[in-house]
């Protein structure tokens, strides 16, 4: 069967992956989003159905006041004895922490913190025990382990059991058994162009783990004018039908020499077989953009979800939607008029501004809404495009000396520059246009000014993390005296 990677395209970094009966569930990073982790589920592991997310309580993630970037590092999701266990890191609070569920879909308990270094945790059950394994930033044991109380957090005596194939720096590890021998999969060489997957092996959960001789078993170093990059990061999973398949992330390049990413890294899928014992990626070839494998059932033709939204609010924020950090709830509020926003004194540049937005997960999509708003001087709401706060576009409704205008203003580092202005009414749609190189921002369906998409990717923003579209208010300085009504908002890739 024929199937396209990215098979969750936009930014979906850190893939993990388990299956429970014929279902299979797969689980992200989410940096400073919230809510965090996001949750997908799939029949054929190549069509995910968004089902929420992990980390949805201030109580489980509290992440108000952190950089770009920071926040939720890699998770690891697994299911044991009838429960969902999901355990992930928050680098910029307490560290490691786990939570549990009946059903991922549903709410999801209080975490239960883990003491110990690092990030990039992985659970791997044997029995009644739970093995936990983690990268520490030490260099000279970088993958260490421990037996984990799942109740309680507690961690036993810790011990290395790999220390990297050519870098000391390697993460990412997860354990799997297969007929008897258990495999660690792990990542190396950072998680840009010298990203690879390597493999080791051993008799017991822990160790000592043997590398595959022909490690890496994956990457895509040295394939620098390649559109698909930066493959790694991986998990593994068994179907129902006894094949085995790999998630990993990946980077997709656009544009001239030196080339960009701005979609962020995403989810990509392979299949694997055995050979002597050692697991073999797509036959050793490159992950391409079309793929033929047998899949564990047939692709759907309908209209992805992940890359669809059509909204006017009535029934509140559907699940793709995420704020940038831990939001003011106050400041939205949904109902039968549509999404209110609440602008607040920070502008888009600052951490806490009036934003929620959900992943461009194409290079050719289309983003409008609907707005009615009635701003003081100096308020302004609108659509927005964001990376993070020193690299975002936005077309947005304004007053100035009295009068109401549409304004696109572009922030690119240091500089900040309005392009682009023309005057409204009270109702006023608003849309961006992308296509790979660029975006055109429109007011009341005229063009009114374009910017590069470069200017948003990781090579010239920096970050983990891709672009999210959605509505904006701020009060630049002051909160808004007026709420900003966004009556719909549609998303088409």
């Amino acid at each position: 069967m024929r199937y396209e990677n990215p098979i969750l395209p936009g930014f979906h970094p850190d893939p993990t992956v388990c299956r429970v009966g014929d279902t299979f569930y797969l689980a992200t990073s989410s940096f400073e989003y919230f809510p965090g982790v996001p949750l997908y589920r799939s029949e054929n592991l190549v069509d995910w159905e968004p089902i929420g997310h992990a980390l949805t309580r201030d109580s489980q993630l509290a992440i108000q006041d952190i950089g770009p970037s920071g926040g939720i590092f890699a998770p690891t999701l697994r299911h044991h004895d009838g429960t969902f266990y999901l355990v992930t890191t928050n680098v910029s609070g307490d560290g490691h922490l786990l939570v549990t569920a009946d059903d991922p879909a549903g709410e999801w308990s209080d975490p239960t913190w883990v003491d110990a270094p690092g990030f990039d945790p992985d659970l791997f059950f044997e029995g009644d025990t739970c093995y936990f394994t983690y990268h520490d930033e030490d260099t000279e044991n970088p993958i260490r382990q421990a037996e984990l109380d799942v109740e309680t957090g507690e961690l036993g005596e810790p011990r290395t059991i790999w220390t990297g194939f050519r870098d000391p720096h390697v993460e990412a590890p997860h354990i799997f058994e297969r007929d008897g021998t258990y495999h660690l999969l792990l990542a190396e060489g950072g998680t840009h162009a010298g990203h690879m997957v390597v493999a080791a092996r051993a008799d017991d959960p822990t160790g000592p783990y043997e590398g595959c001789p022909d490690n890496p078993v994956l990457t895509h170093w040295g394939r620098p004018r390649a559109d698909i990059r930066a493959v790694g990061h991986a998990d593994i999973v068994q179907d129902e039908n006894g094949r085995w398949w790999l998630v990993c992330l990946g980077i997709r390049q656009r544009g001239p020499w030196p080339r960009y990413h701005h979609l962020g890294r995403e989810t990509f899928l392979a299949p694997v077989t055995w050979e002597d014992g050692w697991p073999v990626v797509n036959d050793g070839e490159p992950i391409r953009a079309e793929m033929e494998a047998p899949l564990p059932g047939e692709p759907r033709t309908e209209t992805d979800p992940v890359g669809h939204t059509e909204t006017d609010f009535t029934d509140g924020l559907g699940v793709e939607w995420q704020y940038r950090r831990n939001p003011d709830r106050d400041r939205y509020q949904t109902g039968t008029d549509g999404l209110a926003l609440r602008g607040g004194p920070e502008t888009l540049d600052e951490p806490g501004a009036t934003f929620v937005g959900r992943r461009q997960t194409a290079f050719d999509c289309r983003a409008e809404l609907s707005l009615s708003f009635d701003p003081a001087d100096g308020e302004e709401a609108g659509l927005a495009v964001v990376a993070n706060e020193r690299h975002h576009y936005q077309v947005g409704v304004t007053r100035r000396n009295g009068r109401r205008e549409a304004v696109v203003r572009l922030r690119i580092g240091d500089a900040t520059d309005v392009v682009g202005r023309t005057s409204v009414g009270a109702s006023t749609d608003l849309a961006v246009a992308a296509d790979t190189d660029e975006y055109r921002f429109h007011v009341d369906s005229e063009e009114l000014a374009s910017a590069a998409t470069r200017y948003l990717s990781t090579e010239v923003a920096t970050g983990f993390t891709g672009v999210f579209i959605g509505p904006y208010a701020t009060g630049h300085g002051t909160t808004c005296e007026a709420d900003a009504v966004v009556e719909r908002f549609v998303y088409e890739s």
